[in-house]
């Protein structure tokens, strides 16, 4: 399985490609997070966990998901 991690100290966004629906839904909700046309796509510092973790959940595909730091 093809996982690329993209951490940020507090958590980690999994992404899927094989997975990926490319419905646009992380780019509508967080353009300045997600760039296709970037490398790499993901940028995590550029928004807060909280909202991270919150645009992950309206994933339509289940491309993206988090991984929580365990203290």
């Amino acid at each position: 399985m093809n996982v690329h991690e993209y951490p940020n100290g507090e958590i980690t966004i999994l992404w899927e490609p094989t997975k990926c629906a490319h419905a646009g839904a992380c780019v509508k909700t967080l353009p300045q997070v997600y760039n296709p046309k970037a490398r790499p796509w993901i940028k995590v510092e550029n928004a807060t966990s909280q909202e991270l973790i919150d645009q992950v959940a309206k994933c339509p595909s289940g491309a993206l998901s988090i991984k929580k730091k365990i203290e």
